[in-house]
C-alpha cells in the first residue's frame, strides 16, 4: 500500500452536514481538495455511492475478541486493526473501574504502543488510536451497570493526573459521577485538563446542573445508567438537555435504547450534540459465546451481551453497524452520519484532524453505497479495505 493522487467522485458528505455531488481529490494522506458538481456530472454508479468522513468512535471497551483493558500491545493493535476494516478510522477506547495500578499499567502501555506501533504499511497505531477514555473509578456504586463496584473510589484529582502523566496526555475524557465526595472539586481543578462526563450516576437535576457549571460538558450512555427524565425529577437528562453546551451519547444496538427515545434524542438536543458510541465489548464481531468486560464475565446471546443477572454489558456491534441501525430508527442520514464522525470528533477535540470532509484535512474516507454498505476504507490516504462489488 502507498499514498497516490486519488480523485473519488460521489454523493459526498460535506463539512456543512449534508450531501452534494461532487469529487474529492486525495494527495498522499490529506485532502487535498473538494469540488462540487452537478449530479448529471456523475455516472449512474457515481450518483449511487456516499463519499463520507471515517467515523470516530470515543467510546469502546474491546472487539474482535479483545478487551481494552487486558492492557497489551497485541490487543490495542488488534482492536485498531478491526475497527479501521469497519470505518472506523479514529478511536478512544475505554477503560473499565479497576484498581489504580491495572489503569495505571493499561495507560503506560497504550502510551508506549502509539509512538511504537505500526498497523499497517504507512499506517501507525496512533493514527488510529487517539486518545482513552477513562469510563471509572469514580462512579456510583448504586448505578455502577456492568463496573465492577469493588473497585469504585472518591473522585481524586491527584490519581488523574498520575495517569495521565502514565498516559503522557493520551487520557481525553474522564467518567464521574457528580454527586460522589469530591466530584464538584475534582471537575473544577481538572476543567480544562480533561473532559469530565457524567456517568453511572444518581444525581439529581441539581447536583448534575452545579457539575455543568463547574466545567463537565459530556454525558456517558444517555439513559443507561442514570435515572430517568421525569416531570418532576428530569435529573441529569433534564439538566443535560437545558445546557447547549452538553453533548451526549447514544448507543444504536437496538437493545440499550429504545428508537421511539433514539428518534426523540436527536429532537430533544439536536443533531450537533449528539454523539452515537459503540460502547462494545469483544464481542463485537465475534459469534455469541463467554467473554470478558475488564475482570467480569458476560455472557452474549443474539447479539445481547449482558451478566448472568440480566444487567447490559456493553454492546456487540461497531460504530458503523450502530450508525446503520440510527438510520433504520428514522433518524435521517445527514444526522446519524454527523453523530457518528464529526460530533465524537469534536467532542474529543479532534476534529482538525478527522471527523470531517475538508480540504486541508486528513484522507480518511469511507465509499458506500446508497444504502450505507460499506465498499472501501480509506486511511491516511491509503486504501485498507475494498470490497468487490463487481455483477452486483
Amino acid at each position: 500500500m502507498r499514498h497516490v493522487m486519488n480523485r473519488i467522485k460521489g454523493i459526498i458528505y460535506t463539512e456543512d452536514f449534508c450531501f452534494k455531488a461532487g469529487v474529492v481529490t486525495l494527495d498522499g494522506g490529506s485532502i487535498a481538495s473538494v469540488e462540487l458538481c452537478a449530479e448529471s456530472d456523475l455516472t449512474p454508479e457515481q450518483r449511487g455511492q456516499y463519499i463520507l468522513p471515517g467515523l470516530v468512535d470515543i467510546h469502546l471497551h474491546g472487539c474482535a475478541g479483545c478487551d481494552f483493558n487486558e492492557g497489551t500491545v497485541d490487543t490495542m493493535r488488534r482492536m485498531a486493526l478491526y475497527e479501521l476494516m469497519h470505518g472506523i478510522t479514529a478511536i478512544c477506547p475505554a477503560t473499565m473501574t479497576l484498581p489504580e495500578e491495572r489503569l495505571m499499567d493499561i495507560c503506560g502501555v497504550c502510551a508506549m504502543a502509539v509512538e511504537t506501533e505500526k498497523l499497517a504499511e504507512g499506517i501507525l497505531l496512533r493514527d488510529v488510536l487517539k486518545g482513552i477514555y477513562l469510563e471509572g473509578p469514580f462512579i456510583s456504586a448504586s448505578k455502577c451497570g456492568a463496573q465492577n463496584p469493588e473497585h469504585i473510589r472518591k473522585p481524586d484529582i491527584g490519581m488523574l493526573i498520575r495517569l495521565q502523566q502514565q498516559a503522557h496526555g493520551l487520557i481525553r475524557i474522564v467518567a464521574i459521577a457528580p454527586e460522589a465526595e469530591g466530584a464538584l472539586e475534582c471537575i473544577r481543578r481538572g476543567n480544562g485538563d480533561f473532559l469530565f462526563s457524567l456517568a453511572h450516576t444518581c444525581a439529581d437535576y441539581a447536583t448534575a446542573a452545579a457539575a455543568i457549571r463547574e466545567g463537565a460538558r459530556h454525558i456517558t450512555h444517555l439513559y443507561n445508567a442514570m435515572p430517568p427524565y421525569l416531570h418532576r425529577e428530569p435529573g441529569v437528562i433534564g439538566a443535560a438537555a437545558d445546557n447547549a453546551d452538553v453533548t451526549v451519547e447514544l448507543i444504536c444496538d437496538g437493545v440499550h435504547v429504545h428508537p421511539a427515545v433514539v428518534r426523540n434524542t436527536f429532537r430533544l438536543f439536536g443533531a450537533g450534540r449528539v454523539v452515537l458510541v459503540s460502547d462494545s465489548m469483544m464481542a463485537a464481531g465475534m459469534e455469541d459465546g463467554e467473554y470478558m468486560l475488564g475482570d467480569l464475565p458476560v455472557s452474549v446471546r443474539g447479539g445481547h451481551a449482558a451478566f448472568s443477572d440480566g444487567t447490559l454489558a456493553g454492546s456487540a456491534v461497531n460504530l458503523f453497524d450502530c450508525m446503520k441501525k440510527a438510520v433504520e430508527m428514522g433518524v435521517p442520514v445527514e444526522d446519524a452520519v454527523r453523530a457518528a464522525a464529526c460530533n465524537p470528533a469534536k467532542v474529543a477535540g479532534l476534529d482538525r484532524e478527522c471527523g470531517v470532509i475538508r480540504a486541508g484535512g486528513m484522507a480518511d474516507i469511507l465509499v458506500t453505497d446508497c444504502r450505507l454498505n460499506l465498499q472501501r476504507v480509506i486511511k491516511s490516504g491509503i486504501t485498507v479495505m475494498e470490497r468487490d462489488t463487481a455483477g452486483q
